[in-house]
């Protein structure tokens, strides 16, 4: 395996550190709010507590951890309703989805949320001035799905024919038009297939291959980043290439991935807990982006295959799974 790391700057003037008011208090035990879609053990929600760690905040001493991992989605009324009357100092979740019954739920509690796009979703107002009680990380997941559909044509350069698997509620249709027009510059024929729970996700990917896609491009939604391991057997049964949200799926057998790792965006997240929890006011802390974003490809996926990754590809990865 072999590993650089690729660094893409955005505009940092906008994401300057926030006040972080008082330190923690003597004493005090503080109490996170959690409503996530992956196991506790999951290598991002280890990186989230292992920020707080060595800002001081310590579970079983000075952090109590309350809600739930491994979420499905169905629950979050129930959750986020639990977490409000427990009077949490914070609630800390993913994805338009469940953000969005959050904040139903709260207008007071502080609201920490990792989604797509918090602007255009309309979660915060704006990214230097949240305002109001909730704020968060924005990963570009707009940009991102249209530059891995560059990507995964040339991974499969032989391709004329791609499908996208889409959550249609999350990604919106103007976005779906501009992957279709993408491809079809190119000369590549187009297909959406839709998944809004995860009962549609194999018959979403059986419909993709029956369309006569070659290739599949999986956009960001917390629905498929929870079903990963689904999307990847399924995909390796009909040997349909297929590339990936998270560095971590490529890793995990995926093909290819490219964008923001989740362990670095959850210690982003990580850290504006911190803040909050040393009296900043989430409408004072701007919405962060992610600024290192990483191309993994996975060899011994492709291999399973029957497919040779161009070399053109594999010299811009930042990791190679071989």
């Amino acid at each position: 395996m072999r590993r650089r790391e690729l660094m893409v700057l955005l505009g940092g003037a906008a994401f300057l550190d926030a006040p972080t008011g008082r330190a923690q208090e003597p004493g005090r035990v503080y109490r996170v709010g959690i409503m996530f879609g992956l196991p506790r053990e999951e290598a991002g929600n280890v990186a989230l507590f292992d920020e707080l760690r060595r800002a001081g905040f310590i579970e079983g001493e000075n952090l109590q951890v309350d809600g739930r991992f491994s979420m499905r989605e169905e629950e979050a009324p129930e959750v986020a309703a639990m977490l409000v009357a427990a009077g949490v100092d914070a609630i800390v979740t993913g994805g338009y989805p469940r953000a969005r019954v959050v904040q139903q739920a709260t207008r007071t509690i502080p609201i920490l949320i990792v989604a797509d796009d918090l602007v255009l979703s309309g979660l915060v107002p704006s990214l230097a001035h949240p305002g109001g009680n909730a704020t968060g990380i924005s990963i570009l997941a707009t940009e991102l799905d249209g530059k891995r559909q560059e990507l995964l044509t040339e991974l499969v350069p032989a391709a004329r024919h791609i499908a996208a698997l889409s959550d249609p509620r999350i990604t919106a249709p103007d976005q779906l038009r501009a992957l279709e027009d993408a491809a079809r510059a190119r000369g590549i024929a187009f297909s959406i297939c839709l998944a809004a729970k995860s009962e549609d996700i194999v018959p979403a990917i059986d419909a993709a291959q029956a369309s006569g896609a070659q290739a599949l491009n999986v956009l960001a939604t917390p629905l498929f980043d929870t079903n990963r391991r689904l999307i990847i057997e399924r995909t390796a049964t009909l040997k349909l290439p297929t590339i990936y949200q998270w560095p971590e799926i490529a890793e995990a057998g995926g093909l290819a991935a490219y964008g923001p790792r989740r362990t670095e965006v959850s210690r982003q997240e990580a850290r504006q807990l911190v803040k909050i929890f040393r009296g900043a006011k989430p409408a004072d802390i701007p919405v962060e982006q992610p600024t290192t974003f990483d191309l993994v490809i996975n060899l011994n996926t492709a291999k399973a295959f029957g497919l040779t990754i161009p070399s053109s590809i594999l010299s811009r990865a930042g990791e190679v799974i071989e």
